[in-house]
């Protein structure tokens, strides 16, 4: 995670030619609202989420699916899926959280990308129709992106 006043990782290129959404956002061209970043992979809020609080843990480098994603990578990068999968509750007094990973069906963006998601016992998220939402304002995400920073950062230091 980067913390304010840090200076900010060197983000890796993509591989090859491709470039996409989330190549931008791990290279810093893009404004987004990074919860959790390192060498390996970076997380950010969803612009429209299922619930506030909902999150994308994405590659640095472009690799599209779960199957392209090197061996050497899996076990950090599911390291960020279980670290982000505590820290986004703690974070949002949720109960729990959803975990999901579209591998080429569904994938909005073809670029591997976890979506963690916050959740409360009787939240109202049923099956796979899931009304999506919008920030209230840009201090509501900062104010979010805040929390989930700083619940990170605990469970880093082993709080």
């Amino acid at each position: 995670m980067i913390e304010e006043g840090q200076a900010r990782l060197r983000p890796l290129a993509p591989r090859g030619e491709v470039d996409c959404a989330f190549c931008r956002i791990a290279r810093h061209e893009t404004e987004s609202y990074i919860v959790l970043e390192d060498e390996v992979s970076l997380a950010f809020l969803d612009k429209r989420p299922l619930f506030l609080g909902h999150a994308l843990l994405a590659t640095r480098a472009h690799y599209p699916t779960i199957g392209e994603l090197p061996e050497n990578l899996v076990a950090p990068f599911f390291a960020n899926v279980r670290l982000l999968s505590l820290a986004v509750p703690k974070a949002l007094g949720a109960d729990g959280s959803f975990i999901a990973i579209n591998d080429r069906v569904s994938q909005s963006v073809p670029h591997l990308h976890v979506h963690v998601v916050p959740r409360k016992q009787k939240d109202g998220l049923k099956g796979f129709f899931w009304p999506r939402q919008r920030y209230k304002s840009e201090e509501s995400a900062l104010e979010t992106q805040r929390a989930i920073q700083s619940a990170v950062a605990e469970l880093r230091r082993g709080k």
